[in-house]
């Protein structure tokens, strides 16, 4: 904290970059891309803050710019944009993005790790980000901040309203586990960020656990310095910036080309191609009002397009309904479709030369979580006629800058636009008024200076430590300041017939624990592995893989490795497997307790052919497994990317721990894949006679002790205590 807080952002869908964003290209690049770039900025100026990184997907895509494939973009001197690669380098809908996260997770931690710094907070924007950060957060036992944008509860059922079916909304959109994700971050969050006030009653208020988070209202700033008031009738010529002549005479004469008398007052309307921006209902009330089409023309600015026939089906549907409206109401002339716009640069000068026409800006979305260009619009000086729904009610009753209506009702959107035109001192009071109180209310400055005070009344303490259960010991902090392991089997390894060197491995460990880290490797369950070594006062593990490997968990607090799971999960057929196995007369299923999502476990008692027999049956199946037989009767089915071995790779690769700064002891031929692996390896002197195999291979050292007399022996041989100091 005196060094000033380090904050780490996350946005992971559509497409983030500091300038020249492109709002409106999809559904995906809206207003939310445009809120966490300028709140990282607005965070790196603020005093309190040491550094900002804004975590994002990185895509490398033709069709898409290079920008997006920097892996490290330095905005400016404390606020980055940091882009992690998951699920390959395509650009893809954040719908198709869910199976990734846990692999953003992962290579977050590397990063993290190299880095060598732990942020003080970390803060998820929408659903998918917010499941990262929660997964960082409890890694770390660190503060966790969500801001959800739009949630998924509200969404289904404004589609299903629709006419959607629930089985398309779910098949689509992934909606159940965007939901079920939700609750668990509203769960876990110990603070939710939100807009508008109408966000926590109406869209929180949908869920379960509701009560849970605090909440806090905090609106977007605005970039006031962009949007300013409009010149008046200034000519381009005598305008400063050479980029702003530009852009003005551009959009001026990119509108003129679409009207037949451009000097009418000018109706605008700048949003995403997406139904809910109702963008239908704003062509069907002027279509409707032929003493509108008469006083002022119309312009929607609805993303940014090239071919309508290659978009996403939300956005082909609402382009294509605009260009069958307006040809239904012959408005030929009177509106304008551009295909694109410059956000930044050609935005600003389009409010201008609509406040320079005495025009409006409309926003009658059907939901409008805050409505980010209406403040936008506001700041320039132009009156608004917006949805009476979520943000659009705070900036009126802040602002005094236009009306809201019912966004259902055209004729009533129609009137209140023609009185705003027609009378030039309401006009005059709402360009005021928007321009002055947008300033008054609507600052980043004044956003950091609220969201900063908040995170360090997190940081002090005072919010709900019983649901961080790993804060009072976060395995994230210890395990990225760690760089050597001793990874060891417990059953005959470490503890066994002859426990006379398990005292001075005990020592070791304690001795050693600040610079080297404790796992063990089982074929036990999680609890019953703690339980066992607990008996022998056996210090606590920071890492335990159970169940042969198909499980990784960290510390006492048993916090389950979803990366790990999401990793083995590819082309695991457990039911199936059962059916195939369980008729085999030479196997006999073991006892319900050992079995395991990702394991399947029998007795067979010894013989090559038996093993043959195993493996031929799941072929002839054309099944993917990893087949284990142990200690002469043991048989485990795991997912083809499971085992010890594999297991600790992973963690070695998770938290960039270099395989030969890992210690791995084994008994028996469950240890076998471990052991035979890239890392120096012990096997202790009572070993199973599977393992004889391995004598004479590299990096296998065979001990003369057993237990843990012999992973001593095996520690000493390496010089591995004094490798590490």
């Amino acid at each position: 904290m005196s060094r000033g807080l380090y904050i780490q952002l996350f946005s992971i869908h559509g497409l983030v970059r500091s300038e020249n964003m492109e709002m409106g290209r999809d559904a995906d690049t809206g207003g939310q891309i445009k809120y966490v770039v300028e709140l990282g900025k607005s965070l790196g100026r603020h005093p309190a803050v040491r550094q900002v990184d804004l975590f994002t997907r990185l895509i490398a895509d033709k069709g898409i710019s290079v920008d997006y494939s920097n892996p490290i973009e330095q905005v400016d001197e404390k606020f980055r944009i940091v882009r992690i690669q998951c699920g390959g380098r395509k650009y893809m809908r954040k719908e198709l993005l869910w199976p990734h996260l846990d692999e953003f997770v992962d290579k977050t931690l590397i990063f993290i790790k190299r880095e060598g710094s732990i942020p003080d907070v970390f803060h998820g924007h929408y659903a998918d980000a917010g499941y990262v950060a929660m997964q960082l957060s409890e890694f770390f036992g660190t503060p966790f901040v969500f801001t959800g944008h739009s949630l998924g509860r509200s969404k289904r059922q404004k589609l299903i309203n629709e006419g959607m079916s629930e089985d398309d909304v779910v098949k689509k959109y992934r909606i159940d586990r965007r939901i079920d994700t939700e609750e668990k971050i509203m769960e876990m969050a110990d603070l939710v960020i939100t807009s508008t006030s109408q966000e926590v009653e109406k869209q929180y208020g949908m869920y379960h656990n509701r009560t849970i988070p605090d909440y806090s209202i905090i609106p977007p700033g605005l970039d006031l310095e962009k949007f300013s008031p409009f010149y008046h009738g200034m000519l381009p010529e005598n305008r400063k910036d050479e980029m702003e002549k530009h852009a003005y005479v551009s959009v001026l004469n990119e509108l003129n080309r679409f009207f037949i008398f451009p000097e009418k007052p000018l109706i605008l309307a700048l949003c995403r191609p997406d139904k809910r921006k109702n963008i239908a209902g704003l062509i069907r009330a002027y279509g409707e009002s032929l003493e509108l089409q008469a006083m002022a023309n119309l312009a929607i600015f609805a993303g940014i397009r090239k071919w309508i026939s290659d978009m996403e089906e939300n956005e082909k549907d609402v382009l294509t309904e605009m260009l069958l409206l307006m040809d239904a109401y012959d408005l030929y002339g009177k509106m304008a479709i551009p295909k694109k716009h410059d956000f930044e640069y050609e935005v600003p000068e389009l409010y201008h030369i609509t406040g320079e026409r005495r025009g409006v800006f409309v926003n009658v979305a059907l939901t409008e979580p805050f409505g980010l260009t209406l403040l936008e619009a506001s700041a320039c000086g132009i009156p608004m006629v917006a949805t009476n729904d979520g943000g659009p009610r705070d900036i009126v009753e802040n602002c005094k800058n236009g009306v809201l209506v019912d966004p259902s009702d055209t004729a009533a959107i129609a009137v209140e636009i023609k009185k705003i035109i027609t009378e030039p001192e309401r006009w005059d009071k709402y360009s005021r008024n928007g321009a002055v109180n947008v300033r008054k209310h609507y600052t980043w400055e004044a956003h950091v200076e609220k969201y900063t005070s908040a995170l360090k009344k997190l940081l002090k303490g005072t919010t709900r430590e019983e649901f961080s259960p790993l804060s009072a010991n976060p395995v994230g902090k210890r395990i990225t300041g760690l760089n050597y392991f001793l990874v060891t089997d417990i059953d005959n390894t470490l503890i066994g017939d002859d426990n006379s060197g398990l005292p001075g491995l005990i020592e070791i460990l304690k001795e050693h624990r600040d610079s080297m880290g404790f796992a063990l490797a089982t074929g036990r369950t999680v609890d019953s592995a703690l339980k066992y070594i607990k008996k022998y006062d056996i210090p606590a593990p920071d890492i335990v893989i159970s169940s042969v490997g198909s499980e990784i968990y960290y510390g006492d607090a048993k916090f389950y490795d979803k990366g790990w799971d999401t990793h083995i999960s590819h082309r695991w057929e457990r039911d199936r497997i059962r059916e195939i196995l369980d008729r085999a007369d030479f196997l006999e299923i073991q006892e319900e307790e050992t079995q395991r999502k990702y394991k399947i476990s029998y007795f067979m008692e010894p013989g090559r052919d038996r093993q043959t027999r195993a493996h031929e049956l799941l072929l002839a199946a054309k099944l993917k497994y990893n087949l284990i037989y142990s200690h002469n009767q043991f048989l485990d089915i795991l997912p083809y990317r499971a085992s010890k071995g594999k297991a600790i790779r992973y963690i070695s690769y998770k938290w960039d721990i270099p395989m030969d700064n890992i210690l791995v002891c084994g008994d028996s031929g469950n240890d076998e894949e471990m052991l035979r692996g890239d890392m120096p390896a012990v096997v202790v002197g009572n070993y199973s006679e599977e393992l004889e195999k391995l004598r004479g291979l590299r990096k296998i050292y065979f001990a003369e002790r057993a237990g843990a007399g012999g992973i001593t022996e095996g520690i000493n041989y390496y010089d591995f205590l004094n490798r590490k100091n």
